[in-house]
C-alpha cells in the first residue's frame, strides 16, 4: 500500500478544519425547502377492501401453510357468517385496518372461527391490501394465541 504524501495529508487536515469551523455557527431552523423535502410520510385514505375480498387469500395461504410446514392435508372448503368486527379501532393516524370474523368449514368436517384483518398498503412491498389471519384451534405455532385473540382488535 502506498503511503500518503504530506501535501495530501495537509489538504485533508485543512478541509477538515474548514468543515469543522462551518459547523460552529449558530443552529438555525430548517428552511422551507428542507422542512418537507422527501419527508411527506405515508398518506392513508382508509380505502380498505370489504371482508369477503380476503377469503380466497386466506384459503390459499392456509392450505400452503398446512401442507408445507405441518405436513397436513387440511384445507378450507368454504366460509359463512362473514362479518366486520371493527374498522380503524384506534386513532385515526394509525394504519387503516378492517377487522373481520367468519366461520370456516375445513375438509375434516369441523367448522372453526377465523379472525382476520385487512391492512391498507400492507401487501408485498406496500402495494395493495395485506391480510393477517388466524384459524382458531389450528394456530399451531401459537402466533396469535390464546384462541387467536391477538388477531382481533
Amino acid at each position: 500500500m502506498r503511503a500518503s504524501s504530506p501535501k495530501s495529508l495537509r489538504y485533508a487536515a485543512v478541509l477538515g478544519l474548514v468543515f469543522g469551523a462551518m459547523s460552529l455557527g449558530e443552529a438555525r431552523a430548517a428552511n422551507p425547502l428542507e422542512l418537507n423535502f422527501w419527508l411527506s410520510g405515508p398518506r392513508y385514505d382508509g380505502a380498505v377492501a370489504d371482508c369477503d375480498r380476503a377469503l380466497p387469500t386466506i384459503a390459499t395461504q392456509f392450505w400452503e401453510k398446512e401442507s408445507t410446514f405441518w405436513n397436513s392435508s387440511l384445507k378450507i372448503t368454504g366460509f359463512s357468517a362473514v362479518r366486520e368486527t371493527a374498522f380503524r379501532p384506534w386513532q385515526s393516524d394509525n394504519i387503516p385496518r378492517r377487522y373481520c370474523s367468519a366461520d370456516a368449514m375445513l375438509n375434516d368436517g369441523k367448522v372453526r372461527k377465523v379472525h382476520y384483518s385487512l391492512i391498507e398498503d400492507g401487501g408485498f412491498a406496500g402495494y395493495g391490501n395485506g391480510v393477517e389471519w388466524c384459524v382458531v384451534g389450528v394456530d399451531r405455532n401459537w402466533a396469535y394465541n390464546p384462541a387467536c385473540r391477538a388477531a382481533k382488535p
